[in-house]
């Protein structure tokens, strides 16, 4: 196991030991209700993961898409084709043909509620999820804090004006996320979730053609795949780190360095702003920005959960009761 890997473990040692949590949210949360949950959500992961490496860097996402919604209440699993009458997240601009993973969190559930009833939420079960797929690819761990429950609404409207979209400037990204509760080093550490994952070539065609700020043997190597006329081969799929791009590593700050940021809204953190230092940070300790990012999550996790009385615990997590 390289060094890296045994840093990751440290932390999440480190982290499962601090177990103070926000008023509403355990770590222990269904330790009598339903204590094989975690374990049960983990194997469903990995073996998801093992499938498809890809599907790590889907599940991390979804998590931050469902959180910066309405909060961490699995609003985005919703699907709007068999919920009228609203119109779900799922087909909002920032997730439409690009999130996924939504059977991969119906599978957990599923063998979640074969133990377990009406128990787990599907909120924090995506919350789990994340984590076991940062963990499956390399990436650090941390304590999950659980007691979520699923909201019974989603909002297209919202979801299109409170993600981050690709083409965001810097300052409107530190402003999206200041607006959650996160600040700029926690914004960076989250970024770094792109060191994994592909990015449609619709995305970062307007990166790759015409753009100065960008090294030219990258652009080049990216035109291959993406043709600059709109419409034509929108959906081809790029790696977001050309170097690893399946396993969790800082990788993706040295990209960013070098001019090589996939997305004009990676490329910002690292072009002359306030966020430059932390990239810099990153690239010369890895450890550091293991450590962050499993920090950052945590925090993103915490957003606005839906508790107590609140929201429903869905059988199945694309539909309503």
């Amino acid at each position: 196991m390289s060094s890296f890997n045994h840093y990751f473990a440290a932390i999440f040692i480190v982290l499962t030991l601090n177990v103070a949590c926000d008023a509403q949210l355990s770590s222990t949360f269904y330790d009598s209700t339903c204590p094989n949950a975690l374990s049960t959500i983990r194997t469903s992961i990995r073996q998801a993961v093992s499938r498809e490496r890809r599907m790590a860097a889907s599940l991390i996402r979804l998590h931050f898409h469902d959180c910066f919604v309405q909060g961490c209440d699995a609003s985005i699993l919703l699907d709007d084709t068999v919920n009228p009458p609203f119109t779900g997240e799922q087909t909002a601009l920032q997730n439409n043909n690009s999130a996924r993973g939504f059977e991969v969190v119906e599978a957990a559930k599923r063998a979640v509620e074969e133990i377990c009833p009406g128990v787990v939420s599907c909120a924090d079960i995506l919350a789990v999820a994340a984590r076991d797929a940062s963990a499956a690819v390399g990436g650090p761990s941390w304590t999950v804090r659980l007691g979520r429950r699923d909201s019974d609404t989603a909002s297209r409207d919202l979801a299109e004006s409170n993600l981050p979209r690709f083409t965001d400037p810097l300052a409107t990204l530190i402003s999206n996320f200041g607006d959650k509760g996160l600040n700029q080093r926690d914004m960076v550490a989250l970024s770094g979730s792109h060191t994994l994952g592909q990015a449609r070539c619709v995305t970062f065609r307007g990166r790759i053609y015409g753009n100065d700020s960008i090294d030219a043997g990258f652009a080049s190597t990216r035109r291959r795949q993406c043709p600059q006329t709109n419409g034509d081969g929108d959906g081809n799929l790029a790696p977001l780190d050309l170097v690893t791009p399946n396993s969790f590593d800082n990788n993706y700050f040295r990209n960013l360095q070098q001019r090589r940021g996939l997305l004009a809204s990676d490329q910002v953190l690292f072009s002359g702003g306030s966020t430059d230092s932390i990239v810099q940070d990153y690239i010369n300790n890895p450890r550091t920005f293991a450590s962050d990012f499993a920090a950052a999550m945590i925090k993103m996790g915490d957003i606005s959960p839906t508790t107590g009385g609140n929201g429903i615990i869905r059988r199945v997590c694309g539909s309503i009761n």
